[in-house]
């Protein structure tokens, strides 16, 4: 596409950026409808984040900003309003300028996460779901499942006071749900959710006892840097249904597209024009 000075920017915060896939989906479908924007990948580390942020809505044609790893928790503090759904997440993947200049956080992870399962036919109400991972994706992702009427949820991760805390904003916004933290032994669930950055990098230990999990259970990842993780390969080789990563990222574009203001369209689409690299 033909970059000037019409073009609007959303800049992709994050870091590292060479996991990044969402230019190799947005971009190609702005191109395809002639929408005349561009998303732009950012490195930025924790420590310049707070300023980056500001700094790049200082910016007359920046349309929003996708927030990525590490930045979907700290976001929520640096910004001037939350919705109800990244306030029980804790966490926010997207941000965009208010007519009044203020700044509005919102998180999509969960609701594409979960609208992949219900297209692959999962039925979540009542179902027992594993999340082993309480960062911004995790977080999310138990958010919306609770939503979706999950009716017990799991909770693990190596820092303790993280899945603590989840539990505790997910027992005050879902209190039929039966919530637990603690373990991840993934037996006895109807799904099991890797929302750990584990998968990342060759060599990587699998984030639970594949062993262990239930042969009709469901499972999913949240890592994108390739399609089907060790975790994924392991788990289907057992029998599991699974659900990738980037099934999350297309099932929430949409809804994306349409917190920008930009036309919105389907998952189908999107995956038909998609240029991406593993």
């Amino acid at each position: 596409m033909l970059v000037n000075g019409n073009t609007e920017l959303v800049a992709h915060l994050g870091w590292p950026t060479h996991a990044f896939k969402a230019p190799m989906i947005y971009n190609p479908y702005f191109e395809s409808i002639g929408v005349n924007a561009l998303v732009v990948p950012m490195g930025c580390k924790p420590g310049n984040f707070a300023q980056v942020l500001r700094s790049v809505f200082a910016l007359e044609n920046v349309r929003g900003a996708l927030i990525t790893m590490p930045h979907k928790v700290s976001v929520v503090s640096l910004v001037d309003e939350v919705t109800a759904t990244g306030q029980v997440a804790g966490a926010c993947n997207a941000v965009k300028r208010l007519p009044d200049g203020r700044l509005l956080a919102d998180m999509f992870d969960g609701e594409g996460f979960v609208r992949g399962l219900k297209r692959k036919g999962m039925e979540l109400r009542g179902a027992r779901a594993l999340v082993v991972g309480s960062g911004g994706v995790g977080c999310a992702i138990a958010a919306s499942l609770a939503a979706a009427g999950a009716g017990a949820l799991a909770l693990y991760d190596v820092n303790a006071a993280s899945a603590s805390s989840l539990a505790g904003r997910l027992r005050t916004h879902y209190p039929a749900v039966d919530v637990s933290t603690g373990s991840k032994d993934p037996a006895g669930f109807d799904l099991v959710v890797n929302a750990t950055p584990l998968g990342m990098n060759p060599g990587d230990p699998l984030p639970v006892d594949v062993d262990r999990i239930e042969t009709q259970a469901f499972v999913g990842e949240v890592v994108m840097k390739t399609e089907m993780t060790a975790f994924l390969v392991a788990a289907q080789a057992r029998g599991c249904r699974v659900q990738v990563g980037t099934d999350m990222l297309f099932e929430m574009i949409p809804p994306y597209l349409e917190f920008f203001g930009f036309p919105t369209t389907t998952p189908e689409t999107l995956r038909s024009v998609a240029r991406l690299e593993y």
